[in-house]
């Protein structure tokens, strides 16, 4: 009789697992559906390597990009961004925007000065965020930026290839901004690009 017993419960506990496993199969689906568009299409991690952003981003750290964004709206100064290296698109470097599409960009006395439509004789660029704040900037430097085109700059100036080493970056090579730090968990949190204003004239 129990030998019975087993033998009609069993197809039971088939279907229970059958059903059990359905479910599961849908929530992964569903899951799937939602995570990759967002990780290839709206932000993806990045992982930084070497000096060049100290003090504000360094060696190791575990940054989110995201890449919505600059699909609604054009990068900004002061914004740090993650891109593919003009010299070797299959690298990634992180950096600092400090020059716009339509902009002349000059470093002199260890200074970045910005001659725009704005400010048609220049401004020298505020920048806080260095350490120390305001920090020599060199070698002298003068571009002019077309359509498309940014000048950056590692934060770390002694110590980062950027703009000055291999010119201007072009747009269609920007992934996206650094928007959120994921790790250390001591340094987690939210990037916000700072607010560069003009010093005192440039000229």
């Amino acid at each position: 009789m129990n030998e019975e017993k087993e033998q009609i419960r069993t197809p039971g506990i088939w279907i229970w697992l059958g059903h059990e496993a359905w479910e599961l199969g849908k929530v992964l689906i569903i899951s799937l559906a939602i995570v990759l568009p967002i990780r290839y299409f709206v932000a993806q991690p990045f992982i930084v390597r070497g000096a060049s952003m100290e003090p504000n981003f360094e060696d190791r750290e575990y940054l989110v990009v995201d890449e919505l964004s600059y699909m609604l709206r054009q990068p900004r100064r002061g914004e740090p961004i993650v891109f593919r290296y003009p010299r070797d698109t299959r690298e990634f470097f992180i950096k600092r925007i400090i020059g716009l599409p339509g902009e002349r960009v000059e470093l002199k006395n260890g200074r970045v000065h910005v001659i725009n439509k704005t400010y048609p004789e220049g401004f020298l660029l505020e920048e806080q965020y260095l350490g120390p704040p305001n920090r020599p900037t060199r070698p002298d430097v003068s571009v002019i930026l077309g359509d498309g085109e940014y000048f950056v700059l590692g934060d770390n100036r002694d110590a980062s290839s950027d703009s000055r080493v291999w010119g201007v970056l072009r747009r269609k090579l920007v992934v996206g901004r650094v928007v959120f730090r994921a790790w250390p968990y001591d340094r987690i949190g939210i990037i916000s690009a700072p607010f560069l204003k003009a010093d005192s004239p440039g000229k």
